[in-house]
């Protein structure tokens, strides 16, 4: 088989996996060498929405051992297969790099003999890359779940970011799903990650010229939809993450629907599962919500209607309508269609003057959805009044909270069946 139909198999079967962001590290180019990285994005490349679109994402192998249930290479599917060697996977990523086609690397495996194998042949791909190309980009590579804390150590000073997926939200669906996996040995390389983190860093204030140890820290992914956990259990598992492991990204990826195996899902989840739990989690991690706020018990999922920050402010109505000009920064902040840089533009102007709707508007900050929610002055915007039964409709009249996406209403309901339906009561 050569190259071309490798990576040809090997890019393909990568698409599954969604865990690529920008860098966050940045790495200025030596003498002699080639690329470099920046924090803001892998290198120059970015799309208009200010996703950076230059990345080689590829498979080392899709051999694997495991015969996990929800993955499209698991042992027993019958998929075409291919492996790099570590000389391929460098030359391959230099060609294309000096073609102009991407600026960094993301490099995953499926296991191929055993997890140290599969990290040795990991690192000695980016070795060459590194050393004898004297490569500057951005790598992003994948710690291969029960890999030796010293691989993982010798790989994440080679990478940017390191990741290991957690895969499925909870033990239970492990055991049931890919009984060959357990919750220790993916958590036990997010601890051995973590703790290079911080070391490093400790290092580094003292010696600026210490080795960085992923410097553009950890992510992992979950698959959505393919066992029965509930938003709730998936977002305070995020919220586990974020605060015990210090990642600096969960992603969520929907089940898709890849074997005939009855313990899964014959379809795949709605992909407006999979947003809602991206627009929970930006809560999580930028406006000081809990997953416990989100969500309860009693209530345990998102609605297909409305954002989480919606959902959330007409169960507390309690707490509006918020005074502008005197409510803080962390209570702006839970207000529907007011974001970080809005709030933070409003605490700025307050202390030269009292602001009314219309200082609002030249500040070019939009109260679409924020209107029902504000007074300035003591004053509602257009005469509005705090009432359940005006809000709900009027925001999803203004289609600021998804009422595009949502069957629900192609027969035109009334008022009151809109007003059931968020409430939990049809």
């Amino acid at each position: 088989m050569d190259i071309k139909e490798k990576l040809h198999i090997l890019s393909d079967a990568a698409k599954y996996d969604v865990a690529c962001t920008s860098s966050g590290s940045k790495r200025t180019n030596k003498n002699g060498g080639i690329g470099s990285a920046f924090e803001a994005g892998i290198c120059h490349s970015f799309s208009a929405d200010g996703r950076c679109i230059s990345l080689l994402k590829v498979l080392f192998s899709n051999c694997c051992i495991y015969d996990c249930q929800y993955c499209v290479n698991r042992r027993s599917n019958d998929v075409p297969r291919a492996s790099f060697t570590p000389r391929e996977i460098a030359e391959l990523t230099m060609e294309f790099y000096r073609r102009n086609y991407i600026e960094g690397l993301f490099l995953s495996s499926a296991v191929i003999k055993n997890p140290d194998y599969t990290t040795e042949l990991i690192i000695s791909a980016i070795s060459i890359l590194r050393h004898e190309y004297s490569f500057n980009g951005y790598i992003h590579a994948k710690a291969i779940p029960g890999a030796s804390d010293e691989l993982v150590l010798q790989l994440g000073l080679l990478v940017d970011r390191l990741s290991v997926n957690i895969e499925l939200p909870s033990q239970q669906s492990l055991k049931l799903l890919a009984p060959q996996k357990t919750k220790e040995n993916i958590l036990s390389p997010m601890r051995r990650i973590r703790n290079g983190i911080t070391q490093s860093k400790q290092e580094l204030a003292v010696y600026r010229r210490a080795p960085k140890f992923v410097p553009a820290g950890q992510s992992t992914q979950m698959i959505i939809g393919a066992t029965g956990e509930s938003d709730r259990d998936i977002i305070r598992l995020s919220e586990g993450l974020y605060g015990k492991m210090q990642m600096k990204r969960v992603f969520y990826s929907a089940y898709v629907p890849v074997g005939t195996n009855p313990l899964l899902p014959a379809g795949a989840p709605p992909l407006l599962r999979e947003h809602r739990l991206y627009q929970a989690d930006w809560l999580l991690r930028f406006y000081g919500f809990s997953a416990n706020e989100l969500l309860s018990e009693g209530d345990p999922y998102f609605s297909n209607i409305i954002d989480p920050k919606c959902q959330w402010a007409l169960s507390h109505l309690e707490l509006f309508p918020v005074e502008i000009n005197s409510a803080p920064y962390e209570l702006l902040l839970r207000v529907p269609g007011i974001g970080v840089r809005s709030a933070l533009k409003i605490v700025k102007a307050r202390r030269y003057s009292r602001l009314a709707f219309e200082d609002l508007k030249k500040m070019r900050i939009s109260i679409k959805r924020a209107k029902y929610f504000i007074t300035a002055n003591g004053r509602t915007c257009d005469n509005l009044w705090l009432r359940y039964e005006l809000i709900t409709p009027s925001l999803l009249a203004d289609g600021g909270a998804g009422s595009g996406q949502i069957s629900l209403f192609d027969n035109n309901p009334s008022r009151e069946d809109k007003v059931k339906c968020l409430t939990g009561e049809m």
